[in-house]
């Protein structure tokens, strides 16, 4: 049966040097994928064809083989064979491929390109003569630059290219060119590199970069999107790129001093943005050094690697030292191993293979050895055999498992042959006209497959779904692979992260610390990257002058406030319900209190009240027990007990500043104290007046005898205390006191207490009572000398010193004071002072009345009133 043969070709940047040749394997950097008709029965045909206009050997630069990368090549040729024998995907079709090699080089990189567009055996562009290579698609490359050129060319004839390493910076003066890239976009490459940095509080890095358009992006992007979380720099270092030989030792210059540098730098972090040709350069650092300055330098550091960094080795950088790697991390694209392609791999011998014009050339550098009849420049060592076995080499030589590179290619292969089955069934569907070998591909334009990739999504074999987004970019996650160096160089690679776009953004990156193999010089702990030690809990941060913002000094928090976590740029104050402890790094509940009943203060004051209570109610006991006795009597009996009865209320109104305060106790207690003691000073008012009066009335025609009487002193005790209970009644009305909690009068403690509304009308209430006390003190002050046997003036007078003395001295203690302890203050106030009226005035008369009844007679009260008007004897 007549089938169709499609040829997958990929153009590959140098891998070998020597022949070029355009076969069904792969070689480095860009494929492409052409349609031609052909009669065969087998779907392993392979062409190999030299080029002869290719450039002459002394036009390229003297390098050495990559021998790591001869299984992009394998999985190339491994893809297609796949697809060719699966006989639900282009069935009757059979997919074959062309390498071209680019050799870094615009100009070689443009006569490729162009070769792919020509007659197979003439370089004529845009003519058709012969047979011609019906070009479908170009598979490549590592490098951006290339897969730029290449695709100039190709977007001329809409020919879609699948680039699986980086992806060319676009500009201004660049249109959009049609390709699609293997690797996830680099925005979330650099999601990741941030996530990861933030993880471990790695804020203090070094960067190195390749000195190209692609290095030059990611310093552009990454530098601000780092800063904004709180990432410093702590070096910026650019690779610069060779372009003729004579700079070798200028880079090499360069390489030397770019490695002191990271390793004399606190940075313990260096990110590390390039291609895989970057890790040749990389290798080369700790030689350079030592070159340089003849020092071995053991520091370590820990590596981030970017999606397109692999670790290759040149042949004779086979056995160097990878130490210095250990512990690295490096972002690869998510991919799985697949056991047949382990298989495919291994099966590949130069004498068993046919159709593969490279194996030949990677085995003789990867195993030192030569056939027969070779001829190889600078190539020691004895005669391949032809049986030395992969598994063999070392990982960092040469890798059994399907690495991130391959893994792409395998995809683009797949990705381009899902897209050819759905450009044949769509044919299908439209009745277009189908032979009987098979769909027509030969009719097949470029451009058509440029719709259906876009479009495509299918599940390769290892499990993984692979479609492309809007952009032409596949969507896949990253992996996070730690790189181990065993003692013995052998080099393996732990996942032991992953970025999934799929997941919610909290959840799009994922680590295991606990698989993590850090350098020994971090003795296997985390490693540290900062500018500065940790600010401790209970310190602040304060920047450096001069110095980026990730290097700072540390200072104890500020009295009242805290910080509860490391590098805390400001001390902050805690919650209203809290307050900080000790070490100011953490907030503690506030107690709540109040002048309670149940704490010693408040338990003590409100014993004194209840024990004055009882003793005043003793002596109004004892003076209306004897109220018919002379001194009761010669006092205004009515007025003293009005006393009495205002002083016992005096002493229990202070019970109710005692205890949790409410709203009840809150709206009365001031207007109670304040009509209490107002109805207290005016009876000492009262008494003290009526003294006075009493005095004057006994002169001879006196006409104030007739203001003498219980008339005028209840009038003063009525109208004092009215002015005092108007001034109460105004504030209750306009601004009433009301329940209220102090958080920040006193550390520690949420106070209960109560809001006095209007603190103007307190004071108006004090200042009253303050009034009344005034000008009884006055009075009783001027009236001390009456000749009177039981004038009490004096001990008016008396009475009043103390009184006015403890409202004077209350006024700056309540002032200085806060919490409960202002309340203490006011009742202590209260109680001296009315402690101080009921012993001053009602102590004498107690004195007689219980203790010397025989003076409490009216002929001594006769006696003491004679001697005292009688006019005393000269001496």
């Amino acid at each position: 049966m007549t089938k169709t043969l499609m040829r997958v070709l990929l153009l590959k940047t140098r891998q070998f040097v020597g022949r070029r040749l355009i076969c069904s394997c792969v070689k480095d950097d860009i494929s492409a994928v052409t349609a031609s008709t052909a009669s065969s029965h087998s779907k392993q045909g392979c062409e190999m064809q030299d080029l002869s206009s290719t450039p002459s050997t002394s036009q390229i630069p003297p390098l050495r083989a990559v021998p790591k990368n001869y299984q992009h090549i394998l999985a190339l040729a491994f893809a297609a064979k796949e697809i060719n024998e699966n006989s639900q995907l282009l069935p009757n079709v059979t997919l074959g491929f062309h390498i071209y090699d680019s050799y870094f080089d615009a100009k070689w990189t443009y006569y490729a390109a162009m070769q792919l567009l020509s007659t197979v055996e003439r370089f004529v562009p845009n003519y058709k003569c012969g047979t011609q290579n019906n070009l479908i698609a170009v598979i490549g490359g590592l490098d951006a630059h290339i897969s730029h050129y290449v695709a100039i060319v190709l977007d001329i004839y809409k020919i879609p290219q699948l680039i699986y390493g980086s992806a060319p910076v676009m500009n201004d003066k660049t249109p959009g060119l049609s390709f699609y890239q293997m690797a996830p976009n680099e925005a979330f490459q650099y999601t990741g590199i941030l996530s990861l940095l933030l993880h471990f509080k790695w804020t203090w890095i070094g960067v190195l970069v390749m000195d190209n358009d692609n290095g030059e992006r990611f310093v552009q992007t990454v530098f601000p999107m780092l800063s904004n979380r709180g990432i410093c720099f702590a070096f910026t270092e650019r690779i610069r790129a060779i372009s003729f030989i004579s700079e070798i030792d200028g880079m090499f210059q360069n390489g030397a001093k770019i490695y002191d540098k990271i390793m004399d730098n606190q940075a313990n972090v260096v990110v590390v943005y390039g291609d895989t040709y970057s890790m040749l350069y990389l290798r080369l650092f700790p030689y350079l050094s030592e070159q340089e300055h003849a020092t071995n330098r053991a520091k370590g550091k820990v590596w981030i690697m970017t999606t397109q960094m692999e670790l290759i080795s040149l042949v004779y950088q086979r056995t160097w030292d990878l130490d210095m790697f250990h512990g690295a991390l490096s972002f690869t694209i998510h991919s799985k191993d697949i056991p047949e392609f382990h298989q495919f791999v291994e099966n590949r011998n130069p004498s068993n293979t046919r159709g593969d014009g490279f194996i030949r050339d990677f085995w003789q550098h990867a195993f030192s050895c030569v056939f027969h009849n070779a001829v190889v420049d600078n190539m020691k060592g004895g005669i391949c055999s032809g049986k030395e076995k992969l598994e063999s080499l070392p990982e960092s030589f040469f890798d059994l498992r399907m690495t991130g590179h391959s893994y792409s290619i395998y995809n683009a292969v797949c990705a381009v042959g899902h897209a050819l089955h759905a450009m044949s069934l769509s044919r299908l569907k439209y009745s277009a006209k189908i032979n009987e070998s098979g769909p027509e591909f030969q009719h097949q334009q470029a451009w058509q497959l440029l719709h259906f990739l876009r479009g495509i999504s299918f599940n390769n074999t290892a499990g993984d779904k692979v479609f492309f987004n809007q952009n032409g970019e596949i969507v896949a996650g990253l992996d996070v692979v730690n790189w181990i160096i065993s003692f013995n160089q052998s080099f393996h690679q732990v996942k032991v992260g992953r970025m999934d776009p799929q997941d919610p953004p909290e959840q799009m990156f994922t680590i295991n610390e606990d698989f993590i193999s850090w350098h020994s010089w971090f003795n296997q702990a985390q490693p540290l990257s900062l500018c500065s030690e940790n600010c401790h809990p209970g310190y602040g941060r304060k920047l450096k002058e001069g110095e980026p913002f990730c290097c700072y000094d540390c200072f104890p928090c500020p009295e009242g406030t805290i910080s509860d976590q490391k590098d805390m740029n400001n001390c902050y104050k805690c919650p209203n319900e809290k307050y900080p402890n000790r070490n100011k790094d953490l907030c503690i509940p506030k107690d709540i209190g109040f002048l309670s009943y149940e704490k010693p203060l408040g338990f003590s004051l409100a014993c004194f009240a209840l024990s004055f209570s009882l003793v005043t109610a003793l002596v109004l006991g004892t003076f209306m027990k004897h109220h018919d006795t002379p001194v009761v009597k010669a006092n205004n009996q009515s007025l003293t007990y009005s006393l009495l009865i205002s002083l016992l209320l005096c002493f229990l109104s202070a019970l109710i500043f005692i205890g949790h305060p409410g709203k009840v106790t809150c709206l009365f207690r001031q207007t109670t104290f304040g009509i209490i003691f107002s109805v207290a000073v005016s009876c000492v008012l009262a008494k003290t007046i009526t003294v006075v009066l009493a005095f004057m009335a006994t002169k001879p025609g006196s006409r104030i005898r007739k203001w003498v009487g219980k008339g005028l002193a209840n009038s003063i005790v009525l109208s004092c205390s009215l002015i005092q209970g108007g001034i109460c009644a105004v504030w209750l009305t306009t601004s009433p006191p009301f329940p209220d909690t102090d958080k920040h009068s006193v550390m520690g403690e949420i106070i209960l207490g109560c809001n006095e509304g209007s603190v103007t009308m307190f004071y108006c209430v004090l200042g009253y009572m303050g009034f009344l006390a005034i000008i009884s003190f006055t009075v009783a002050f001027l009236a001390r000398k009456l000749p009177d046997s039981f004038n009490e003036a004096k001990f008016i007078t008396f009475s009043m010193l103390v009184f006015c003395s403890v409202w004077l001295s209350f006024v700056p203690t309540y002032l200085s004071t806060k919490g409960k302890y202002m309340v203490a203050v006011e009742v202590f106030s209260i109680i001296a002072s009315s402690a101080g009226l009921l012993g001053c005035i009602f102590s004498p008369k107690c004195y007689i009345i219980v203790l010397r009844p025989n003076l409490n007679t009216r002929e001594q009260l006769i006696r003491r009133k004679v001697s005292l008007l009688a006019p005393s004897n000269p001496s």
